[in-house]
């Protein structure tokens, strides 16, 4: 049973690991050029670009929402020693993926559609980025979304490399 928590544990930190590399560079490099591009130019960017960042960004997401969990249990269960990290990063997980449906979906929807009206498209980016960020200001605080998922597996790989099993 050990072995098991073990290996999820692993899976789940990999996931959050994989999340925060596809969200961190998201909202600190694609935001910013999809800010710098003329509205039109942005929306046929995206409307192009936007079944590829879905399937990539929701998957790392959705596994990291499913993994966490998972591992979190299988270590109470078994009174692991970084059950509690588990817990919050199963915690920030759900809530992480509960934000998509309730700003992200509609968003993404409507530039990938082209249902925005250009003179707004930079008014939702700037809303977009908030979401994306947390706060509304990209330099306070850890971002919502890709913070989460780095603070998670730093601190889970933390837990394992302080771990005397693993010296």
């Amino acid at each position: 049973m050990e072995a098991i928590a073990r290996a999820a544990a692993l899976l789940a930190t990999t996931a959050l690991g994989l999340s925060a590399g596809a969200l961190l560079p998201e909202g600190a490099i694609l935001v910013p050029f999809w800010r710098s591009l003329q509205p039109e130019s942005f929306l046929s960017w995206y409307r192009q670009h936007a079944s590829l960042l879905q399937k990539f960004v929701g998957q790392v997401e959705v596994a990291a929402a499913f993994l966490a969990p998972a591992a979190a249990g299988l270590s109470w269960l078994h009174r692991g020693a970084g059950r509690h990290l588990l817990i919050v990063s199963a915690l920030l997980s759900a809530a992480v993926l509960a934000v998509f449906p309730l700003y992200f979906q509609r968003a993404n929807a409507s530039f990938a559609a082209g249902t925005i009206a250009a003179g707004d498209v930079a008014g939702e980016l700037r809303r977009w980025s908030a979401w994306h960020w947390g706060h509304g200001h990209r330099d306070r605080g850890l971002p919502l979304r890709g913070g989460r998922d780095h603070a998670a597996a730093y601190l889970k790989m933390r837990w394992a490399t302080s771990d005397s099993r693993f010296q």
